[in-house]
């Protein structure tokens, strides 16, 4: 039996990503295949025909979850009643564009949509920021929707979990499905780091499979400097396997992933020594709908040095937004305290990275090999 249903908005939904996005969406890959979907196309003006064109090409398809199509470029019709908000749209960095310049152009993009989802989201909205810088421009919109519960905007570090793992999968020379127990940490950019100490590939510690050497020069800066090799090869930025992220994102943060966890941009609640508030990757687990961080574990030395460094990068950023005047004051949300079931209308520092340190320095379990 069909369910009533969802509304999903897409920003740049006349981009690439965008356009990889959506026919899986409309096909039922978010939310299944009992799920309805009523999909809202947010563009800018210049980019309304594309998106309108792929709003003709959805209609053409036929698909039987998929039921009506808006195209606007106006963010205050865009979130009326939005219960998904996947927010893909950003500016990219131009030639000759400093970084300040690349947090406030998307400052103005993020924080006007984060007022647009106070103002007119459904009472169980979940947002996920695809655009980049991700983790800031969540914080930013965040910070534009006192009425929503902070722990309902997160950011895409999913893309960065899937090539951590398909990576060590490709090393190992198991199934991707056999590596459980990985971990992207800190910012979604090449000061992430990609955890292997606690993860498990057929059962086995991957700890005990794979040499520092490995680890330090091949595997973590591959998965952090991914995206610019598919670049360089591909003459274009990730596409596809950033769209795949999004819907692993969704789909596991709406019904959940059985006993393992996976990787999530997600507000601070101080675990792990990072500071509250700040949108960091952790890793998580999601319970009853809701992304809960996994605590308890043990972080040797170099982890700790490597997650300090991207968490630091972080804190450079929300204290650059916050000094360009894009981080208001944010009140304790009220209203919407609840996370019902999709469609549901019920309502409701100082961190230091030390170079130094050792990858098996202080792991439990490992025969430290230096």
């Amino acid at each position: 039996m069909l369910r009533q249903p969802v509304n999903v908005t897409v920003t740049g939904a006349g981009g690439q990503i965008g356009y990889a996005l959506l026919f899986r969406i409309a096909a039922g890959a978010l939310l299944g295949p009992t799920t309805p979907i009523r999909l809202t196309l947010l563009e800018i003006p210049q980019g309304l025909k594309a998106a309108e064109g792929t709003a003709l090409e959805l209609e053409d398809c036929a698909f039987d979850l998929l039921r009506g199509v808006t195209v606007t470029d106006d963010p205050a019709v865009a979130f009326v009643g939005v219960n998904i908000a996947l927010l893909v749209g950003s500016r990219p960095r131009g030639p000759g564009m400093e970084r300040a310049d690349l947090l406030e152009a998307n400052g103005r993009i993020f924080g006007p949509q984060g007022a647009a989802i106070n103002s007119g989201a459904a009472d169980d909205v979940r947002v996920l920021v695809v655009g980049n810088p991700a983790n800031t421009n969540a914080l930013i919109a965040a910070a534009h929707a006192p009425d929503v519960p902070p722990e309902r905007f997160t950011a895409m570090t999913r893309l960065d979990h899937n090539r951590a793992v398909g990576q060590l999968a490709n090393h190992l020379d198991v199934a991707v499905g056999m590596i459980q127990g990985l971990t992207v940490w800190g910012n979604h950019s090449a000061s992430q780091y990609p955890d292997v100490f606690h993860a498990t590939a057929e059962g086995r510690a991957v700890r005990d499979l794979v040499d520092e050497q490995w680890l330090a020069q091949t595997f973590i800066p591959r998965v952090a400097q991914r995206g610019s090799e598919i670049i360089a090869v591909r003459g274009g930025s990730s596409v596809a396997s950033a769209a795949n992220a999004a819907i692993d994102h969704v789909a596991d943060w709406v019904n959940g992933r059985g006993t393992d966890w996976t990787s999530a941009g997600v507000v601070s609640d101080g675990s792990y020594d990072v500071p509250p508030g700040l949108v960091c990757s952790f890793p998580v687990r999601s319970v009853d709908g809701q992304w809960r961080i996994v605590t308890g574990l043990e972080r040797n030395e170099f982890s700790r040095s490597r997650i300090a460094a991207s968490v630091a990068e972080l804190v450079e950023e929300r204290d650059a937004v916050r000094a360009l005047g894009l981080l208001p004051p944010r009140r304790l949300a009220s209203p919407r305290q609840t996370t019902p079931g999709i469609g549901s209308t019920a309502t409701g520092a100082g961190f230091l990275h030390d170079p130094a340190a050792t990858l098996w320095s202080g792991c439990p379990g490992r025969r430290c090999s230096r």
